[in-house]
């Protein structure tokens, strides 16, 4: 940051700030534990000297505390793949059900966005197509904040839903499939190209909440990858220019992404895995009915409140994902 020509690249000099700013905290964190850690072992010797229980006390409530800031401080060191900091594209797409599976599509929207509300991080829709009489049928996010992709990634999958229909007069029981594809925003991190003669770009007026303009410019912009068939669209900006801006950052992604994915199918056939590598394995299920409980399937862990972890309470799954992948 010293050296003269340093403001020369302005977003490669903010890149390397947040960067740092980021090591920093990370420093400061551990020496702040290990402070904690040396004033509770003080503690510990007075109470096993005076025997006082009210001191105990307090030292076991400080010491639960210090559990958790420490668990905490291990999930930010196992987020360190190279996209893990960058902000998260994240898509619900229902599987077949109609408006069952668009209903589902909208209760884990809702539930992505509790999520991030109580991150601190900000949530943007690019593209949203309502469902026919409830839901959804597709939303695209843009989840703003530091380790978005880092975490978000554990969500990638399908997601299952079992409950008594609401819209099923019969009163039966229901099994609804979302799926949920997560990706890294890049700005100029990647090198994907692109070719001009590769996608075809059309523009469109936009179909979701958005305001008095929504409906009367053709803003929205979808852009089609031919040799892929990737297709990638936005309707949040008022500019069409800035929507094609977006959406030519989705398809980088989606590319990036795909990329991967060959890899891992690769790596996986070269070590003689059956499992399924992709978008398609089903991760975890969400049971309302006959009982309540939530189950991801990668990990085994289970949590009874299935109304806790609709309304945002993701972290023991994220945790534990992300956990099982050390």
């Amino acid at each position: 940051m010293l050296e003269p020509d340093f403001w020369n690249d302005q977003q490669g000099a903010q890149t390397i700030i947040n960067e740092a700013n980021g090591l920093k905290d990370l420093v400061n964190e551990y020496k702040e534990l290990l402070d904690i850690q040396e004033n509770l072992e003080l503690t510990h010797e007075l109470v096993k000297e005076e025997n006082d229980a009210e001191l105990a006390g307090e030292l076991e409530s400080e010491l639960e505390t210090l559990v958790e800031r420490v668990n905490q401080f291990e999930l930010q060191l196992l987020l360190s793949e190279p996209y893990d900091k960058n902000n998260a594209i994240l898509e619900l797409h229902p599987g077949a059900g109609g408006t069952e599976s668009q209903d589902w599509g909208s209760m884990l929207l809702r539930m992505y966005t509790r999520w991030a509300e109580k991150k601190g991080f900000k949530v943007e829709t690019l593209d949203y197509l309502p469902g026919d009489e409830a839901g959804i049928k597709s939303v695209t996010l843009l989840i703003k904040g530091h380790n978005a992709y880092g975490y978000l990634k554990a969500e990638k999958g399908v997601h299952r839903l079992v409950r008594i229909s609401p819209f099923d007069s019969s009163g039966r029981r229901h099994t609804s499939f979302v799926s949920c594809e997560v990706m890294p925003e890049f700005n100029e991190e990647i090198e994907i190209d692109i070719r001009t003669e590769d996608i075809k770009i059309d523009t469109y007026r936009a179909s979701g909440a958005g305001g008095q303009h929504i409906n009367t410019t053709d803003s929205a912009v979808r852009i089609t990858h031919i040799p892929t068939g990737v297709v990638v669209t936005c309707q949040n900006e008022r500019s069409q220019i800035k929507n094609r801006e977006q959406a030519m950052k989705m398809l980088q992604a989606k590319l990036y992404q795909r990329e991967l994915e060959e890899k891992e199918k690769a790596l996986a056939e070269i070590r003689g895995e059956q499992k399924e590598i992709g978008w398609g394995s089903q991760i975890r299920s969400y049971v309302f009915h006959p009982y309540s409980m939530v189950k991801d399937h990668r990990t085994n862990t289970e949590v009874g409140n299935v109304q806790a972890v609709m309304d945002g309470e993701l972290d023991n799954f994220i945790n534990a994902y992300l956990r099982s992948r050390i």
